[in-house]
C-alpha cells in the first residue's frame, strides 16, 4: 500500500478539490507547475501527468494546446478528475506497473510531471521503478520534473526520499541531471524543504 492510501483511504478526492478550490477562490495562484512545464516544452507536445489526481495541473496544460494524459491510482481523486474534463484521457493505474503499451497509449512523451509529492507518498522502496517505469516513457530527449517536499514541514508524511537518492534512481534509469528548483515559480534551489527537479533521457 502507498503511504498516500495510507494517509487517505483512497477517499480524499472531494475533500482534496475543496480545498485547491478554496486556495483559488482567495486568489492563490494555482497554475505554477502547469505554467512551469510550458516554459520547458512547446504546445503540441505531448505530456504525461503522473499521478494526476483531480487533475488541476493536466487540465490547465491541455487548455493551452498539450497533448495530455493523466494516471493516478486513487479512484476518488480522478472521479474528480473525469468529471472536470470528460474528454481528456484519465488512466486509473499503480505507477509501479505503469506500461503504455497495456494502456493502448504510445510511450513517446516530450514531458513526464510528478507533482504535488508524488514520490514521497509511493509505497516504501517502490521509488526507483517508478522513475524506471516513467522514464521508459520518455521519448529520448524528453525531460521528467518531480516536484516534491523533502522535510516534515512541506509533507503530510514523515520524509522517506531524499534528493541524492532521487538523482540515483534518475541515473539508474539513464537520465541525466539538467536542473533543479526551490519552486513552480524557477526560483534558484537554496537546500531548502522543497525542490523540483528536471532530469533528461
Amino acid at each position: 500500500m502507498s503511504r498516500w492510501e495510507e494517509l487517505t483511504g483512497g477517499t480524499s478526492g472531494q475533500d482534496y478539490a475543496a480545498r485547491f478550490a478554496a486556495l483559488a477562490g482567495s486568489g492563490k495562484d494555482m497554475h505554477g507547475e502547469a505554467r512551469f512545464c510550458a516554459a520547458l516544452v512547446p504546445a503540441g507536445a505531448r505530456v504525461l501527468d503522473a499521478g494526476c489526481g483531480t487533475g488541476r495541473v493536466m487540465i490547465r496544460l491541455a487548455e493551452q494546446g498539450y497533448d495530455c494524459v493523466g494516471v493516478d491510482l486513487d479512484a476518488s481523486m480522478l472521479a474528480v478528475a473525469k468529471e472536470k474534463a470528460p474528454g481528456l484521457p484519465w488512466f486509473q493505474v499503480d505507477l509501479t506497473r505503469f506500461d503504455p503499451a497495456l494502456l493502448g497509449i504510445t510511450a513517446d512523451f516530450d514531458l513526464v510531471v510528478a507533482a504535488g509529492n508524488v514520490f514521497p507518498l509511493l509505497a516504501a522502496g517502490t521509488e526507483a521503478t517508478v522513475v524506471e517505469r516513467l522514464a521508459a516513457a520518455l521519448r529520448p530527449g524528453g525531460l521528467i520534473v518531480a516536484g516534491f517536499g523533502l522535510d516534515e514541514a512541506h509533507l503530510p508524511v514523515p520524509p522517506s526520499i531524499t534528493l541524492p537518492e532521487y538523482d540515483d534512481c534518475c541515473a539508474a534509469a539513464g537520465l541525466t541531471f539538467v536542473d533543479r528548483f526551490a519552486t513552480w515559480d524557477a526560483d534558484p534551489y537554496d537546500g531548502g524543504g522543497y525542490a523540483v527537479s528536471v532530469h533528461r533521457r
